[in-house]
């Protein structure tokens, strides 16, 4: 079954069209190392929450917006082979790829996909 990465980070609003060119270039070499889909969305009903939120998860400030993505990649195995070859490669280097936000607020994990429909 299909395995999924997923990520949550907090933008400046006024770099959207920054970070649009940063993930169609992530994404690129995402599908050249395997991965079947790259999603990405930009934050437009992302409510606050008393307890926890996306919003509070990423500390987001007044002038950021909540970003949500995930790639779909077909296994695993082939996801950990993906990334090994994605962080080799020159382009995944910040003097190329600079990311248009604060990597240290950025929220990611590995999942097991349990239901598609």
């Amino acid at each position: 079954m299909s395995y999924v990465d997923g990520f949550v980070a907090a933008v400046p609003t006024d770099s959207k069209e920054e970070y649009l060119e940063h993930a169609r270039m992530s994404a690129d070499i995402f599908r050249e190392n395997g991965a079947l889909k790259v999603v990405e969305t930009w934050g437009d009903d992302v409510p606050e929450g008393e307890i926890t939120s996306f919003p509070m998860a990423v500390k987001a400030e007044a002038n950021e917006a909540v970003v949500f993505s995930w790639v779909i990649w077909p296994s695993k195995e082939v996801r950990d082979a993906g990334w090994q070859s994605m962080m080799e490669d020159p382009r995944m280097q910040a003097e190329d790829n600079p990311m248009p936000f604060d990597g240290k607020r950025l929220i990611y994990g590995g999942f097991d996909l349990i239901l598609e429909r």
